[in-house]
């Protein structure tokens, strides 16, 4: 057999070839909803069906111009809807795009990150722990794998993977222990490696029996389901109503025919089908948005939770810190040396870093691997067999917080292990007196904000390493300090979270002197102290939610008792996000409201437990998401407080005038108009505005406050009534001094005009009305302007619809009505403010 050095890997030509011959290593591709399937979703709609009822009405009583008009509406429903799901949809599809995962591969003998779907047989590709394998392949080089195969085998224990020097021989089974192979699918639970892939797409063991991991959930939120019930319940209330009015005209005026007709627009104006509408648009066009923050939506119902966020628990490395690891102190027993330059280094701190580099990857990933791979000796690696790799490796464990790797050199055999100064102390069987002289210098160096990490090694060339390598007494080296400077913008952008009322939370598993170092330059509260691991585990549930009112900074921590933190958290009543990188941290990122994985240092299994995925791991896109959050919250209920609002003069004006004795005021025709009025105003509109200027100076929303509970039901009805009574009061006037049509056109453009009035108020709160983001808004009243001077101007259209243009006193009247009716709350506005800042003073 031909032994294969994987770390060469393809070259960019090769990869590329070999892409074109096997294709994509893809399973299957979610496309998304197709033309005919929005088009057959639509004509189910209660809406639609409505509309084609009445066109159906009208053109078997003989009217043929009516029912054309609203086979007219109908198509332009539906062609509104298709718009908008189109939008949607490319929002989804650029989701699905940056949802797909990402692989690291060798290339031309550097390393790259490419997405999982380029891979292709003969690609050299590098696992770790917590990684899910994309590819089928074999084991050629690092450590002993276990991998769960279980999404394979149904088998929930994992099997290890033994790497092999050359290509093996015989097929690949899933499930066996100590083989070679991998499959795609499965996960890494602990160790890493170079695989070298053989298969790919449909022909891996996941392609064959044809599942696929990779694609976003798009079933409905919960906001989603219950406005869909309340719009179904909406819809029978709106048929009872549609009933009672045609039993009510018949009786009260002997005509079944028109009781039909009305019975069918007051139908029409009580579904608010635009609930649904909107929610689709906004979760779809805001998790959008939020990918543009560099933030992934992996389930869409966390935009209705991430604006209400008051507790961020993050980690320091990569998060508040630059993760970009450099070695800058150096403790050995010959001195405390300051690195500014690998090649001035002592000879104690040549051997020292020597001895780092080997309990490190020989392909680091980890950047504090990588930082002792940069300074240490390049050339004395290569002797012997170090440049192949370690004979054996043990990880990181939690009760052995070190790694040790075992190589074979041409002077005899060498464990090399780093990790916890405190987990090497103990491998060394080192005397207290001598700890607390490294403490010391441990302490020194966690105050200027170093992460400290302690070198050992054992020469024994004859010794047999068993299952645990701390049986053996090794020999201390010293200690290696690094420093991982807070990111430029971290200090600002907390302050900013402060400002929103929102509790910062450093948890990591430093040094309490570097946590807190790391801390206060980033501007976290530091006044309470910092909880230890240790003293976390000894307190109840109930000290530690009382620890929690005032801690900022946790060290030593493990990722298992960030799930304790959330829990506590989350019992005082806080909404909790927490971010997390490891395997470990999945059970916190699930239980946690708002689950915030890394993506570029996070593991699949992380990301997988996550809500949302940060694209750059920065603290900076935390906090612009939660101001997109709130902002696409408040944008929300401002559209479907909107909604509810304007069905109310549309239903009350098909139906009063009935009850009262009066010619009717609006037809389905006139209906159709209005509903095609409020579909873009109410899912363009609201959505584009840039929120509130002061978003981010509130307190979060209280937790049980809902996205449309009874304060906004009371303010739709409020200025839906205001617009009802001004219209119907218009009308009543306008019918004891004009004639019918003349009345009807007067108060039909009351209507209009104070609904987009509304909508100009709700959407703009400050007074801009012509922002740039308003130009939708004014393009959409342009147009409904221009159609009511063709309908206006055009007898036939005139006929159509039953108006006549309003005299000039009429017209005044109207906008002056439209005017009060759909813009009074802008008076009172400044009165709210007021008493708002009165109460938080």
């Amino acid at each position: 057999m031909v032994t294969v050095d994987l770390r060469f890997g393809l070259s960019e030509a090769e990869a590329a070839q070999r892409l074109e011959e096997f294709g994509p290593n893809e399973i299957s591709r979610d496309q998304g909803r197709s033309l005919f399937r929005v088009i057959v979703e639509t004509s189910r709609e209660p809406m639609f069906l409505l509309l084609l009822g009445a066109a159906l009405l009208y053109l078997v009583l003989g009217d043929l111009g009516e029912g054309l008009v609203l086979v007219a509406g109908a198509a332009a429903t539906v062609g509104l809807v298709i718009f908008q799901a189109a939008r949607s949809e490319r929002a989804l599809a650029a989701l699905r795009d940056l949802a797909r995962p990402q692989a690291r591969v060798i290339r031309s003998q550097v390393e790259r990150l490419v997405p999982a779907k380029d891979l292709v047989p003969g690609d050299t590709l590098l696992v770790g722990e917590g990684e899910r394998l994309p590819a089928d392949g074999y084991l050629g080089a690092g450590d002993v794998l276990s991998v769960d195969e279980s999404a394979l085998t149904g088998e929930s224990a994992p099997v290890t993977k033994q790497p092999v020097s050359a290509p093996p021989e015989g097929d690949p089974i899933a499930g066996m222990d100590s083989s070679p192979f991998v499959f795609s699918g499965t996960m890494v639970v602990r160790g890493q490696g170079l695989v070298r892939i053989t298969r790919t797409g449909l022909q891996s063991a996941l392609g064959r029996i044809g599942q696929s991991l990779a694609a976003i959930s798009e079933e409905p939120t919960p906001l989603q389901k219950s406005a869909g019930k309340l719009v179904a319940l909406l819809g029978v209330v709106a048929l009872g109503f549609c009933g009672l009015v045609v039993v009510a005209y018949g009786v009260l005026r002997g005509d079944w025919v028109e009781g039909g007709l009305a019975g069918v627009t007051v139908a029409i104006s009580l579904i608010p089908e635009e609930f649904t509408m909107v929610l689709a648009v906004f979760l779809a066009i805001g998790a959008w948005r939020l990918a543009r923050n560099q933030v992934l939506a992996r389930r869409s119902a966390v935009i209705e939770t991430l604006g209400g966020a008051s507790v961020l628990c993050v980690d320091k490395t990569g998060t508040l810190t630059e993760n970009q690891m450099k070695v800058v102190r150096i403790w050995t027993r010959a001195g405390d040396q300051i690195v500014g330059d690998a090649r001035n280094l002592s000879d104690a701190s040549v051997a020292l870093m020597k001895v780092a580099a080997l309990a490190s990857a020989v392909t680091p990933v980890d950047p504090m691997d990588k930082a002792i791979r940069a300074v240490a000796p390049q050339a004395d690696l290569a002797a012997g067999n170090a440049a192949g790799g370690p004979e054996r490796t043990w990880p990181l464990r939690p009760e052995l917080l070190a790694v040790v790797q075992l190589w074979r050199l041409p002077e005899g055999q060498l464990a090399a292990a780093k990790g916890a100064p405190e987990a090497i102390f103990r491998l060394c069987r080192l005397p207290e007196s001598q700890v607390e002289e490294l403490h010391a210098v441990i302490a020194r160096y966690a105050e200027q904000g170093l992460r400290v990490l302690g070198v050992a090694s054992e020469r024994s060339p004859d010794a047999e390493f068993g299952e645990d390598p701390s049986r053996h007494e090794f020999s201390f080296g010293g200690l290696v300090g690094f420093l991982d400077p807070v990111r430029s913008d971290v200090p600002a952008t907390l302050a900013e979270a402060r400002g929103a009322g929102i509790e910062v939370v450093m948890i990591t598993g430093d040094h309490p002197a570097t946590a807190l170092a790391i801390a206060r330059s980033a501007g976290i509260e530091t006044g309470a102290g910092v909880l230890m691991g240790t003293d976390l585990a000894a307190l109840s549930a109930e000290e530690l939610r009382l620890r929690l009112r005032s801690v900022r900074v946790f060290a030593r921590i493990v990722p298992e008792q960030k799930l304790r933190i959330v829990e506590a958290f989350k019992a005082n009543g806080e909404v909790v996000a927490m971010t997390g990188d490891g395997i470990n941290d999945a059970p916190a990122l699930e239980s946690a409201h708002i689950g915030i994985a890394m993506g570029r240092r996070g593991t699949d299994v992380a990301r997988e437990a996550a809500d949302l995925v940060l694209l750059d791991d920065a603290f900076s896109s935390i906090v612009g998401g939660v101001r997109l959050g709130r902002r696409i919250f408040a944008n929300l209920r401002k559209a479907l407080t909107y909604i509810t609002a304007i069905h109310i003069p549309i239903a009350g004006l098909a139906l009063a005038p009935i009850l009262l004795g009066m010619p009717p005021l609006l037809f389905p025709m006139h209906v159709v108009l209005l509903e095609l009025v409020i579909d873009p105003t109410c899912s363009l509109v609201f959505e584009v505005e840039p929120g509130d200027a002061d978003s981010m100076r509130r307190p979060p929303r209280p937790r049980d406050e809902p996205l449309f509970g009874p304060r906004q039901v009371f303010v739709a009805f409020l200025q839906g009534a205001s617009i009802l009574v001004a219209v119907l009061g218009l009308y009543v006037w306008a019918l004891g001094r004009v004639p019918e049509a003349e009345a009807r056109g007067a108060a039909f453009v009351a209507l209009i005009v104070g609904n987009l009035v509304l909508a100009l108020t709700d959407a703009a709160p400050n007074g801009r009305l012509f922002a740039r983001e308003h130009r939708i808004f004014w393009g959409i009243s342009a147009a409904v302007m221009g159609a009511l001077v063709v309908i206006f101007a055009s007898p036939a259209l005139a006929r159509l619809f039953l108006v006549a243009p309003p005299s000039m006193s009429s017209l005044v009247a109207a906008l002056g009505v439209a005017m009060i009716g759909g813009g009074w709350t802008v008076v009172m506005r400044p009165r709210a403010r007021l008493a708002l800042a009165r109460g938080r003073g």
